[in-house]
């Protein structure tokens, strides 16, 4: 009988691996707009990504390296990014030229037409009309195949320029012989310690007939980090050359290996053949049936989309490069890099854990490695390097969907090790997260989004710990992912930052600003996918929260605060074009409402999802734009990755086949019952047993005037008005006296600067203690200031300048404030004459933020507020290109002067310059204290 199956399923296999699915596929949906993917060639998941490049600039619409809207390659490289935020990659670029080569990529690249451009799944074809060649490519895992031909006869080249996108740390070119050198390149973006080895065999003996080398020169190895070279030699008419370039992220003896085992063959023909069955073998697991052709194209190449990244990141004797720089051997798994887990977690590796389980687990031990190597599991990981990019550690949600789902083959102790170890940092505002059980905008930037997401990667932590019997870490952890309800305001049901112990005022759900990443409150009051009952609960029932679910889509689609270019695909408020919003319209089903989740999938399906360039609604993000396609149109999605369920509404397609790793098919048709398509292969997962835990009881809000000054009303609330509340309050002199708590009855007075600690408590249960601070006023200056802050960055009003509390390195908490495109003047009237010797203020420089030290400040003083005589010049002595994050206090001393008025002058850089990545905007002063002594 098992033979039977066996057999039964390779048959099976065999059919589906022969469908050509591969012909729906469109590689230029999302080379426009917003979508930043690349048309190139490339097979599943391969290390090569071959792809011509027509941005080299870094701009935020060519981070894939090529725009549907330019009219000029600059070449071809290996390495592209599909659908990221960030630019990088672009590594070993050649480009084909005709006559006198030059070095200058002005000089050769070349312009191109669309009409003369084509592109299919795993091929690339373009006319360079500058010297009439015909360039075409294609791949496989390791090994870039190039295939040029010379319509006119003359001297050919092949430019390889390795100062290409990136900066380049370290390069060198070894010359083996006349069709072959080896290359090495080290680079700094994005990832910014890049290791690349390359391989390239020319078809035909070539000569160096260039160089640009600032290194050494020796007959056969050329370093430096400025390095490009020309190779030539004379064609006739029709004349072809084939290239092809094996690459290894760690040596030459990597690069020969995978040359040796991927690029044997001469035959482009081949090659490409074998590259489109290996689309075809995985576009083949999900088969769809449709009379539309633009609606198949949309949904493979959402799929080719989705297969495009994570990469394989090892040679093909498994050697790889790990996250300390050292040498390693997978054995027993493929080793991947590329890992957009802030985006993907949400659909992408929910849909590999359906069609590829083997592939998840490989994932999941890439990840065990990299935390056994780097120290921690990785965030956003790119190249063996780990960007920081994004929030939360949302390695542990697809290990956490993968051990609920069943999926074998990788240590379930090791990855739930791994898991605890990254929610137990003091990192990026987690140290007061677990101390305060929430982020304030006083200890991190981003604080609601960071507290709403660490929340939910706990709850997955929880669920690992259940699954292994863990009953201590079960029930802490799942008390961490009620952590969300601190940051719930129930006054208005949004996600609500806090800061000073109290609701930051004023507030806006629609103002996109420094507490929330890319997006505002709308976006992530809905971020509770671990808890939508206690969300549901909160908002006081199913109706309300039904109400909730319509306001964001009936809310004016217009945003406050910064502009924020990935908020894009908006139905009101909410912004398909963005991640945190992929869940929302599926929570109609938690209040009994699936219509309105058919009605909500099925808009964004017609409407957001083109067989066009510009046909994606936002970026790529490494193929989770495109899974949430793929899934909502198989009807179902996930919510809360980390349950062995899907989320239902009505499939896009009349029928849809899926062929599972297990050899069976799973039909899904408009009829298919939504119970049935809940379970849809995980039927036979048995859920972990129950454990019990504790509710978390929320902590009180502290409301007072920060600044005040003479006295001030404190008011302290609990969130839950049956909590008691106790309290204590300490000053300056209190700091080593033994204090207690007492029972809050009422709202006090202080009058002096005082720190006032409280906490909540429900049947025994203690919050965390709420902890603020409220000033007296150091002084009774008042002060104007001539220049208008940007909304983001007022430090909550002019007063912030002179009220003796100073802004730290991390501007994003709001203690700066900011004036762009403007110089800086603020009046400080003492309000009588006063005495002073010394004068100073602070300001900020992030370079790449914009934020720049003034060019020079100036000092002035006056008796009677307008004849002002200028006392002292500070010029900035801050290199504008060091990029450190740095506090100057542009102070000086000066003789004895008595005045009432002071003037300070800042004076702006102006715009930013050619070698800043915002060459033209215009930069930002950031100013804090300004003192008189």
């Amino acid at each position: 009988m098992k033979k039977s199956l066996v057999i039964f399923s390779l048959f099976i296999a065999q059919i589906v691996s022969s469908q050509n699915y591969s012909q729906y596929v469109n590689p230029f949906i999302g080379t426009g707009g917003h979508g930043h993917t690349f048309p190139g060639a490339i097979v599943p998941f391969g290390m090569v990504q071959l792809s011509p490049d027509t941005r080299i600039d870094g701009s935020w619409d060519g981070c894939s390296g090529y725009h549907y809207s330019d009219s000029v390659i600059y070449g071809f490289s290996h390495t592209h990014l599909n659908g990221t935020g960030v630019s990088d990659y672009g590594d070993i670029m050649l480009m084909p030229t005709m006559g006198n080569p030059s070095l200058n990529n002005k000089d050769y690249s070349s312009k191109f037409s669309h009409k003369n451009e084509k592109a299919t799944a795993g091929f690339y074809a373009v006319k360079l009309d500058k010297s009439n060649i015909d360039v075409r490519l294609t791949t496989t895992k390791r090994v870039g195949y190039h295939e040029y031909t010379f319509n006119s006869a003359g001297n050919a080249n092949v430019i390889l320029d390795l100062n290409h996108r990136d900066k380049l740390l370290e390069g060198e070119v070894r010359v083996i012989d006349d069709k072959t050198i080896e290359v090495f390149r080290r680079s700094e973006a994005w990832a910014t310690n890049q290791y690349i080895y390359a391989r390239i065999e020319f078809s035909k003996p070539m000569k160096i007939s260039k160089k640009d080398v600032n290194g050494k020169q020796e007959s056969n190895l050329y370093t430096g980090t400025r390095l490009a070279l020309a190779f030539s030699t004379a064609v006739k008419k029709g004349e072809k050359i084939n290239v092809k370039v094996s690459v290894s992220p760690t040596g030459y003896e990597g690069a020969a290996k995978n040359m040796l085992e991927e690029g044997t063959s001469n035959d482009f023909a081949t090659i490409q053949k074998q590259t489109e069955a290996d689309w075809n073998k995985e576009l083949s697991k999900i088969e769809v049936q449709s009379s539309d052709k633009d609606k198949l194209s949309v949904f493979y190449t959402a799929l080719y989309h989705v297969f495009t990244q994570p990469n394989i990141n090892m040679d093909v004797d498994g050697k790889y490069r790990g996250r300390d720089n050292k040498f390693y051997t997978a054995k027993g798994f493929d080793y991947y890099s590329v890992f957009s887990l802030w985006d993907t977690f949400r659909g992408a590796h929910p849909l590999m854990t359906l069609i590829d389980r083997k592939r998840t687990a490989d994932f999941i031990n890439t990840f065990i490695k990299q935390y056994e190597q780097g120290g921690k599991l990785p965030v956003w990981e790119l190249a063996s390097n780990e960007t920081e990019c994004m929030i939360g550690y949302h390695s542990v949600s697809v290990i956490a969907d993968a051990m609920a789902k069943g999926i074998q083959g990788f240590d379930y102790e090791k990855a739930f090790e791994a898991s605890k170890n990254s929610a137990m940092l003091d990192i990026f505002g987690l140290n007061a997260y677990k101390q305060n059980n929430y982020i304030s905008i006083d200890d991190e930037h981003e604080s609601v989004s960071k507290t709403v997401e660490y929340a939910y990667d706990d709850w997955c932590i929880a669920q690992m710990a259940k699954i292994l019997g863990k009953k201590e870490d079960y029930q802490y952890f799942m008390k961490r992912s009620q952590n969300w309800k601190n940051l719930y305001n129930p006054n208005n049901g949004f996600m609500q930052p806090r800061k000073n112990g109290n609701w930051y005022e004023p507030f806006d759900p629609r103002e996109v600003n420094n507490n929330y990443t890319e997006g505002n409150s709308w976006h992530y009051s809905y971020s509770v996918q671990q808890d939508i009952p206690g969300l549901i609960a909160a908002h006081g029932g199913k109706e309300k929260f039904e109400q909730f679910i319509d306001a964001i889509f009936s809310a004016s689609d217009k945003t406050t605060g910064r502009e924020q270019v990935d908020i894009t695909g908006l139905m009101g408020q909410y912004a398909q074009g963005n991640e945190p919003s992929h869940h929302i319209a599926y929570l109609y089903n938690f209040v009994d409402k699936p219509q309105k989740t058919d009605e909500k999938i099925k808009y964004i399906l017609d409407n957001f999802y083109k067989n066009t360039p510009d046909g994606l609604i936002g970026n790529e993000d490494c193929g989770q734009m495109s899974a949430w396609y793929v899934l909502s149109s198989m009807g179902i999605y996930s919510v809360t990755p980390g349950k062995p369920e899907w989320e239902t509404t009505t499939p896009y397609f009349d029928e849809i086949k899926i062929h599972l790793e297990d050899g069976t098919t799973k039909t899904i048709t408009k009829s298919t019952d939504k119970a049935e398509l809940r379970k849809l292969g995980f039927e036979n997962v048995k859920p972990a047993k129950d454990l019990s835990y504790s509710q978390l009881t929320t902590s009180p809000v502290i409301a007072a005037d920060r600044i005040f000054d003479f006295s001030t009303k404190v008011v302290i609330t609990p969130l839950d008005p049956k909590d008691k509340v106790y309290y204590m309050t300490m000053d300056a002199g209190d700091a080593n006296v033994r204090k207690t708590f007492t029972p809050y009855k009422g709202p006090f007075v202080i009058n002096k600067t005082t720190q006032v600690h409280a906490y909540s408590e429900r049947k025994g249960e203690k919050s965390s203690v709420t902890v603020a601070q409220f000033n007296r006023r150091p002084n009774h200056w008042d002060i104007t200031v001539n220049a208008t802050p940007t909304p983001q960055y007022t430090a909550g009003g002019k007063l912030a300048l002179i009220d003796g509390i100073n802004g730290s390195e991390n501007w994003r908490k709001g203690e700066w404030q900011g004036y762009q495109g403007q110089t800086f003047e603020a009046i400080i009237d003492l309000q009588s004459p006063q005495q002073f010797t010394n004068l100073s203020s602070t300001y900020l420089q992030d370079s790449r933020a914009w934020i720049l030290m003034p060019s020079k400040v100036e000092y002035y003083a006056s008796m009677n507020g307008k004849d002002f005589i200028l006392l002292k010049t500070v010029d900035n002595t801050v290199d504008p290109k060091d990029e450190k994050v740095q506090i100057k206090e542009f102070g000086t001393d000066i003789l004895p002067t008595e005045a009432r008025y002071i003037k300070v002058k800042a004076y702006h850089f102006g715009k930013l310059p050619e070698w800043h990545q915002g060459a033209g905007g215009e930069s930002y002063i950031f100013v804090d204290e300004i003192s008189v002594k």
